[in-house]
């Protein structure tokens, strides 16, 4: 996969969080499969990769489903995540930063370049995920997955388009960040230049076309002075 070179520099930059800034995805994926496993359902790997990207009710929904077709049983969102959340919330102050992720976000900072975060996770787990991350308080726009302007979640667009808004740019004009299908998906829908950190598991063909395919954060090139 290529470098990102700067075709037109961005009049702003939008990050996705897990599994683009923080190395979460693992985790968050253990929560599920651990949290369905208990009530009688095996998650496989095309469906953990399913849940990457969404918001948390939207994972719960389809998990939901697939509980229900392994063993039967019918359960609510509340019951699931009272089983799936200390689970979850045990395991995400360990995630990592990405390869390349304090970098990128010291020089956006450094140039001057607007950010934002676009993410589905909600306001309070990304407090817990950021806790040990000082440099993420570097991002101060926030779209959260349960931001009350937010209409809809990824793969629709409007959490890229809101946090474009809220920085005063248009969306045409901004870089977006992500790693999962359905972010990708949502940042191309609102206009966004999208580059994309391909996860393993994952390939072009998994991605809209013309998204900036990414092996590292580090190879994202910024020249963009203010």
């Amino acid at each position: 996969m290529g470098q990102a070179g700067s075709m037109s520099d961005p009049a702003a930059c939008l990050f996705d969080l897990d599994g683009l800034l923080l190395d979460t995805e693992p985790l968050h994926a253990r929560a599920w499969r651990e949290a369905a496993a208990r009530f009688g359902a095996d998650l496989n790997g095309d469906q953990l990769l399913a849940l990457r990207g969404r918001r948390r009710l939207d994972c719960t929904l389809l998990v939901l489903d697939w509980i229900l077709e392994a063993s039967g049983r019918e359960l609510t969102a509340e019951q699931l995540l009272a089983v799936r959340q200390p689970i979850a919330e045990a395991l995400l102050p360990e995630a990592a930063p990405m390869p390349g992720a304090i970098q990128l976000i010291e020089r956006c900072h450094t140039e001057g370049i607007p950010m934002a975060l676009a993410t589905s996770s909600s306001r309070d787990a990304v407090a817990l995920k950021a806790r040990p991350h000082p440099w993420i308080g570097l991002i101060q726009t926030r779209v959260h997955g349960d931001d009350p302007e937010l209409v809809a979640g990824k793969p629709a667009p409007d959490v890229f388009l809101l946090a474009a808004s809220r920085l005063g740019v248009a969306a045409n004009q901004c870089w977006a960040f992500e790693d999962s299908p359905a972010g990708a998906r949502s940042a191309a829908a609102a206009g966004c230049r999208v580059h994309v950190l391909v996860p393993p598991g994952l390939g072009a063909g998994d991605y809209p076309e013309g998204v900036q395919l990414l092996d590292s954060l580090e190879q994202v090139e910024l020249s963009r002075a203010c």
